[in-house]
């Protein structure tokens, strides 16, 4: 006798199969829309050939596996836009810090992430990363966030700031009016070292273990701010990419990217729940910067 799947388990087939389609071509406009800047950076500035995204498949014994996308460029110093999508059963110990595993252990995880350090000082870095994840209950979560690394640009009313923090507004505000107040101080609450007393950034919207109840409406969003970071990270990018800067600009840039290590190797629950359900540990740790310093 065949078991048959029911009606329960088909629909959240499709909506395992969607979540992943979207991130995966979510990543293909990403890459096409950064190769672009690398085309665009003025070489009086940039010297050498524009760089391409080399993409690696990669396997998890336990099931599952994703594509690492790196790129060493002249204007992006190092990028990564990865896809990943996981499934297996989580480790008795961290089973007991998700939600629905009190009887059932496995999980089914998708998302793309992406992290951009620069090479010039006065353009900002920047992170986003959204997932779908399923355990006998199923949730949105992720971000983004943009990291500024000189003084004045990190000041709440400076233009990048500005243009960050509306883009991310019009995605939410899309949904629900109340969200964007609410994602925002939760992404100021999260991104911050609490032993430097200080935010990594200037923040942009988090959000985790997302289920309002309408599973259309949460994916939407989650598509908005993958939209959102799409348009308004290239826009900051290329207004700032002919920008001249000096040894003391790339100095205090090497210096406040050492937070960027500090926060993402301590407090980041990406890396932990990379690291704790096996995945590929470039893929995970490629969002250190390429050059840092600790004077």
């Amino acid at each position: 006798m065949t078991d048959l799947a029911s009606p329960v388990d088909d629909v959240l087939d499709a909506r395992k199969a969607q979540a992943r389609a979207w991130f995966e071509s979510l990543r293909d406009r990403i890459i096409q829309a950064f190769e672009r800047l690398e085309d665009e950076a003025p070489p009086s500035l940039y010297a050498g050939a524009p760089g391409r995204f080399e993409l690696k498949p990669w396997a998890r014994e336990a099931g599952g596996g994703g594509v690492m996308g790196m790129m060493h460029g002249r204007f992006f110093e190092k990028v990564g836009v990865h896809v990943s999508t996981v499934h297996g059963e989580f480790a008795p110990d961290f089973a007991k810090t998700m939600p629905g595993t009190e009887t059932d252990p496995r999980f089914f995880a998708t998302g793309v992430s992406l992290i951009a350090h620069m090479r010039s000082p006065r353009v900002p870095a920047v992170h986003m990363n959204t997932r779908y994840i399923c355990t006998t209950k199923g949730w949105f979560g992720g971000g983004a966030d943009l990291t500024p690394l000189l003084a004045e640009q990190r000041l709440p009313d400076a233009p990048d700031a500005v243009a960050f923090h509306a883009a991310m507004k019009r995605a939410c505000d899309a949904h629900d009016s109340a969200w964007h107040e609410k994602f925002k101080a939760w992404c100021d609450e999260y991104f911050y070292l609490p032993h430097r007393k200080e935010h990594r950034g200037i923040g942009g919207i988090f959000y985790d273990r997302h289920d309002s109840g309408d599973w259309d409406r949460d994916f939407a969003f989650t598509r908005d701010v993958g939209e959102a970071l799409l348009e308004v990270f290239p826009r900051i990018a290329r207004g700032r990419m002919a920008e001249a800067w000096t040894e003391a600009e790339r100095e205090e840039q090497l210096v406040r990217r050492g937070r960027y290590v500090e926060f993402n190797l301590l407090y980041d629950r990406g890396t932990t729940f990379g690291l704790k359900t096996g995945g590929n540990v470039d893929s995970i740790l490629s969002s250190m910067p390429p050059v840092v310093k600790w004077p």
